[in-house]
């Protein structure tokens, strides 16, 4: 297993949190809440893409 998207998973969780912290210790409470949203939506789009490789290499292994 490729340890890359673990690193790009907490890579990107590290840079949204403090993105947030800023934000909202700057009184910019739905800038920080719309940048977490976005960190959100783009770990999930990393692991879909991972996830749907996944599913296609079990499908060619069992011949579905």
């Amino acid at each position: 297993m490729d340890i890359s998207i673990i690193l790009k998973v907490a890579g990107t969780g590290i840079l949204v949190s403090v993105a947030y912290m800023l934000l909202s210790r700057s009184g910019r409470e739905e800038m920080a809440m719309l940048v977490s949203l976005a960190g959100i939506i783009i770990i999930l789009l990393m692991i879909v893409d991972r996830a749907s490789g996944l599913f296609d290499n079990i499908r060619r292994t069992f011949g579905l």
